[in-house]
């Protein structure tokens, strides 16, 4: 965490209809002791007035390159030494195009050119905008120099379009960027699973349930946002994760186990969100299992194994965080769960409830601990993963 001293914050705002989420954004930092100033571009204050923002942070907004107000008329280089933090939210395409070629023409553009602050970066624009190769080789260059991407999120946009370039939720954006100040984690290596797995009954029919991997792929970000080594293991999805994420891909218990157990040597952490079948045929079939005259087909059934309380056995001075999914009596059998794996937490969901969990972005969970539970309301399973990747480094912080 910041020392608050140092705690300047520097929020700027270009042209977007979401520029009205930067009002409950500043009002985020300003809560937790942050001293924030506003720079508008001339572009934003075309959806929200320089007033509302100067009302909200206390202080003069800043919109001239220029300022002949400002100490020696120099407001870029004294707000560019000012800022421990610079957040653009919302930033526009326009605003990530100039941002890329090093534009300094107006404020925000020489701020950004002048100042050594970490640099956030909360995109918003259409869907189309946002996926254009363009859009992409802009943000990729961004990020390969330093600057923090949050965002965008998927949803439903103002011209009408669903898909992802809207910009995050304020709350998101403000626990990613408090997640990379807690330092507890950097230098840590932590594993996450994620994602179904198949057991294969003959060569085009297998067993397997409806995870989509969205909630262990935003637990990896997440870990990766906090500045750990992340090692992915994943059944099979159809999703993508950032590079700096080492991804190993299987299709099978005992292949997630195996690449679980070799990895672990070395790790600090192990994240469990995989949906692991429970069971797989004995005698997997080489050729497809024909249709015959018979109502009925026999098929032999055998556990598999339980990968996160084998590994919990196998390595005791690891951490350990499970999740489970239930349909009923939810808080019992994670308890129960928790206890019988030889789990540090365990984060439990109801997925009988159609709004969350499987196939879904949205997720609420309850996370126990031996001695302690938490309740975390229904949110994006980003800003979820962040929120719970933010209690594991606070776990670790008070271990040291």
């Amino acid at each position: 965490m910041l020392d608050k001293k140092k705690s300047n914050l520097l929020l700027c705002i270009t042209g977007s209809i979401a520029a009205y989420k930067s009002v409950d954004l500043a009002r985020l930092f300003i809560k937790n002791n942050f001293d924030v100033r506003v720079v508008m571009t001339e572009a934003s204050k075309e959806f929200i007035t320089p007033l509302t923002l100067q009302a909200i942070s206390g202080h003069q907004v800043h919109e001239n390159l220029l300022d002949t107000e400002a100490e020696r008329a120099m407001g870029h280089i004294e707000l560019a030494k000012w800022a421990d933090l610079i957040v653009i939210a919302p930033c526009s395409a326009e605003t990530i195009s100039r941002l890329t070629q090093g534009r300094a023409d107006d404020l925000l553009g020489a701020i950004f050119l002048a100042s050594e602050a970490q640099k956030f970066i909360a995109p918003a624009m259409n869907m189309n905008m946002w996926s254009n190769q363009t859009t992409q080789q802009n943000i990729e260059y961004l990020s390969s120099i330093g600057m923090d991407i949050v965002g965008p999120s998927k949803g439903e946009q103002a011209c009408g379009d669903n898909g992802y370039g809207r910009m995050s939720e304020p709350e998101e954006i403000y626990e990613t960027i408090m997640l990379t100040q807690n330092k507890s984690l950097i230098g840590k290596k932590i594993i996450v699973t994620a994602g179904p797995t198949r057991e294969q009954i003959d060569p085009v029919r297998f067993i397997s349930n409806n995870s989509s991997g969205k909630m262990g792929f935003a637990m990896a970000e997440a870990a990766a946002i906090s500045g750990a080594e992340v090692i992915l293991i994943t059944g099979p999805v159809s999703l993508s994760c950032s590079p700096q994420i080492q991804r190993l891909d299987v299709q099978t218990a005992d292949e997630m186990y195996r690449e679980a157990q070799s990895s672990m040597s070395d790790a600090d952490i192990f994240i469990g969100c995989a949906a692991v079948a429970d069971f797989k045929p004995v005698h997997a079939n080489i050729q497809k299992i024909k249709k015959t005259d018979e109502d009925r087909l026999n098929i032999e059934l055998q556990k598999n194994i339980d990968i996160i309380s084998s590994l919990a056995r196998e390595f005791p001075d690891k951490r350990f965080m499970g999740f489970c999914a239930e349909t009923e009596r939810v808080e019992e059998h994670a308890k129960s769960k928790l206890i019988k794996k030889g789990l540090d937490f365990i984060v439990a969901n109801d997925v009988s409830k159609s709004d969350i969990g499987f196939d879904s972005d949205y997720n609420e969970v309850s996370v126990f601990t031996d001695n302690s539970h938490q309740f975390f309301h229904k949110a994006s399973k980003n800003l979820l993963a962040i929120q719970l990747v933010n209690l594991l480094s606070k776990e670790n912080q008070s271990l040291h």
